[in-house]
């Protein structure tokens, strides 16, 4: 057939490129992360996340009226909990006046609308600095799904729209979701970290919230005992099933560029929302290369994104959405 049919007649001008397009970015694919720390007037820039910071709860509301204003209209709120505050039964992530329950509720007296997921996980709440209850030298899976199931109810009433359970503990979803239908919030939903995997990408990311866990006799070194290894890929399926069947209402795959077959893989599977977590190492990468002059910024992070959007992601978590907003115009 050729020359009768030429692919480049559609590359020809940008008019065409973009009347073709197959995959295309919205503010509405964005969710975004936001750390929050006690204080007041605290907006502190993360070392090894340029140009991202940690909030205490005035500028957490200053920065949700931005993001409004910009489109975005999703976050997931994480916590910096005070080194006295944390010990090995999550103790405070219960607490009503936590600073987690505060956070929620002081977006949704800025914005009310704005959609606000919760992390679920102990890990910021642990002396250990693990998702899970250490007994023995061994992360309890069944003592932490019930207090991960206790602290879901607890933002579900502080007003949260979604639990977000970022820990990989067997049956978990389950837990919470019976725990969430016991106390009336039937309309809370559940995003799991469904195949999270325990990645060398999180570096940044727990930094952040000082989350990363601690070096000591008898208490694992790493998170591979509950997190995902890297290797598998059949895996994530079977976990992802087991989360929806459970009441998992989005599910979600972290990271992101390194995992977009397992994105693929999931998304050709399941008919509920699929979220890809692009995380704090992705980000850190691109902002040092830029930094060098190696990449151009806002080429590559749009061409990232789009990438993991074009691998099946219905909702993309990344700490570029404020960046890239602007060119989407």
């Amino acid at each position: 057939m050729y020359p009768l049919l030429r692919n480049r007649r559609l590359r020809t001008s940008v008019s065409i490129r973009n009347l073709v397009r197959e995959t295309v970015l919205t503010p509405n694919d964005f969710l975004v992360p936001l750390f929050v720390v006690e204080g007041k007037g605290i907006k502190e820039e993360i070392p090894s996340m340029p140009d991202y910071y940690r909030l205490s709860l005035d500028h957490l509301e200053k920065e949700i009226h931005e993001l409004w204003k910009m489109g975005l209209r999703a976050v997931l709120l994480f916590v910096k909990v005070p080194e006295d505050l944390k010990d090995n039964t999550g103790k405070e992530a219960l607490n009503p006046e936590g600073l987690m329950q505060r956070a929620i509720r002081t977006v949704k007296n800025a914005c009310p609308e704005m959609l606000v997921m919760t992390d679920v996980a102990l890990d910021p709440y642990s002396v250990f600095g693990h998702d899970g209850i250490i007994d023995d030298g061994k992360i309890r899976n069944d003592e932490t799904s019930a207090v991960l199931a206790e602290m879901s109810v607890s933002h579900a009433r502080a007003g949260a729209d979604f639990v977000a359970p970022s820990d990989m503990m067997d049956g978990r979803i389950l837990t919470i979701r019976e725990a969430l239908e016991d106390e009336g919030f039937t309309d809370t939903g559940i995003m799991s970290y469904s195949a999270k995997y325990a990645s060398s990408f999180y570096g940044p990311f727990r930094d952040a919230l000082d989350s990363a866990p601690v070096v000591h006799k008898n208490i694992p070194k790493d998170k591979k005992t509950y997190q995902m290894d890297p290797a598998n890929r059949f895996e994530a399926i079977k976990e992802t099933l087991m989360d929806i069947e459970e009441g998992a209402d989005v599910v979600m795959i972290k990271p992101g560029l390194p995992y977009l077959d397992i994105v693929r893989e999931i998304r050709n599977e399941v008919d509920v929302p699929v979220a890809v977590y692009q995380v704090s190492g992705e980000y850190a990468m691109l902002k040092a290369a830029a930094e060098k002059g190696w990449l151009d910024h806002d080429t590559v992070m749009l061409e990232q994104l789009m990438a993991i959007k074009r691998a099946g992601a219905t909702i993309i978590a990344t700490y570029f959405a404020k960046e890239v907003i602007p060119l989407l115009t």
